[in-house]
C-alpha cells in the first residue's frame, strides 16, 4: 500500500471540493466547501494522477446529472463498524433515501440509529459514499457535514425530493 497522499480542488455547483487520493490512486477523502483547506501536496504519481482525474471527471458528470453511479477505487479510513455503515450507504440507489433506523435494522442493530448517524457523519468521502441519502425516519432532512442546504440540493439533483425555491444549484 502506497501511503503518500495527493490533494486537488474541484470547482462544482456546490462550491469547491477538496479531493485527496493516495499514491495508489484510491480516493480517500472529499472535503465539502465549508471545510478548512487541506495542505498542498507534492506532484502525484501516475496512479494518483489517474485516480484524481477519474474522481474529478465523475464528480463533474454527477453534477451535470449524467452520472448516477460512481466507479472509483475508494479507501476511506474508519473503524470496522464505520466501514459496514459506509458499505450500506453505497447500496442506497441514486434518487432514493433511507433512514438511520432502517440502516441500523438492516445491520441487525436494535436501537442503533444514533450509532449509524455517528458513522454516517464520519464518512470521509461524501457524495461518492452517499451519506446525503440518509434522512430522519419522519422524512426530515437531518444533519449533513456540508450543511442542510447542500444536502437538499444533492437530493433535489438526484430527484429524491421535489425542488424547493430558491435552488442552491440547477
Amino acid at each position: 500500500m502506497n501511503t503518500a497522499i495527493f490533494r486537488s480542488t474541484l470547482e462544482t455547483p456546490a462550491g469547491v471540493l477538496q479531493l485527496t487520493v493516495n499514491g495508489d490512486g484510491r480516493l480517500v477523502e472529499i472535503l465539502l466547501p465549508n471545510r478548512e483547506p487541506a495542505a498542498a501536496s507534492a506532484t502525484p504519481s501516475s496512479k494518483a494522477a489517474r485516480g484524481m482525474r477519474a474522481a474529478c471527471d465523475q464528480l463533474r458528470e454527477y453534477f451535470l446529472g449524467t452520472r448516477r453511479v460512481f466507479d472509483l477505487q475508494l479507501e476511506p479510513a474508519g473503524s470496522p463498524f464505520e466501514q459496514e455503515v459506509w458499505a450500506a450507504l453505497l447500496a442506497i440507489p441514486y434518487g432514493a433515501t433511507t433512514s438511520y433506523g432502517a440502516i441500523a435494522m438492516a445491520l441487525g442493530l436494535v436501537n442503533g440509529a444514533r450509532a449509524v448517524g455517528r458513522a454516517n457523519g464520519a464518512n470521509p468521502i461524501p457524495i461518492v459514499i452517499p451519506c446525503h441519502r440518509v434522512i430522519g425516519s419522519d422524512g426530515s432532512l437531518t444533519g449533513y457535514g456540508g450543511g442542510l442546504p447542500l444536502k437538499r440540493a444533492l437530493l433535489e439533483l438526484e430527484g429524491a425530493i421535489p425542488p424547493e425555491e430558491p435552488r442552491l444549484f440547477a
